[in-house]
């Protein structure tokens, strides 16, 4: 309460409600549920990174070690991001954590499509993780379209 004061006194503007807290919001029999895992883009991004991690196996069986781990990493960024900036009690952080999570989506179509100019990868392959990566940076900017058209709350 005395910390919602303060804010109100300073003018800083309070993040969306399921970020006030940063810790898990519940627990379950599978161990705590933390706010972002009910955030659609972080659940699209979880999928994508999961699928990245199955391409970066292939590359490691061909011996792209390092594509392999680039890749991998990419991936896991946009989730990442994604989750670290829910945590935030403020609007503008969280959307700074959105605008990077959107740009490692550019990281990793780039990735994708250079692979697949080398021959690492197959149209097959990546057109459809290309696809859904499009797809996430259009939600991921409208989610923050949201964000800033949110007035502070009190």
């Amino acid at each position: 309460m005395e910390r919602a004061k303060r804010q109100e006194r300073s003018g800083q503007e309070k993040g969306p409600n399921f970020s006030m807290n940063s810790q898990p919001s519940k627990i379950s029999a599978n161990g705590p549920h933390w706010r972002f895992q009910d955030l659609e883009i972080w659940q699209l991004a979880a999928d994508l990174a999961v699928s990245f991690h199955g391409l970066a196996t292939r590359l490691d069986e061909r011996k792209y070690y390092r594509y392999a781990e680039q890749l991998r990493a990419a991936g896991l960024s946009v989730s990442n991001n994604i989750a670290e900036g829910s945590a935030s009690p403020h609007n503008p952080e969280f959307l700074q954590f959105l605008n990077i999570a959107r740009r490692s989506l550019f990281e990793d179509a780039s990735m994708l499509l250079v692979f697949q100019r080398l021959g690492l990868l197959r149209d097959d392959e990546t057109s459809p993780l290309l696809t859904q990566a499009d797809g996430l940076s259009r939600k991921i900017t409208n989610f923050s379209k949201s964000l800033r058209a949110q007035r502070p709350q009190s």
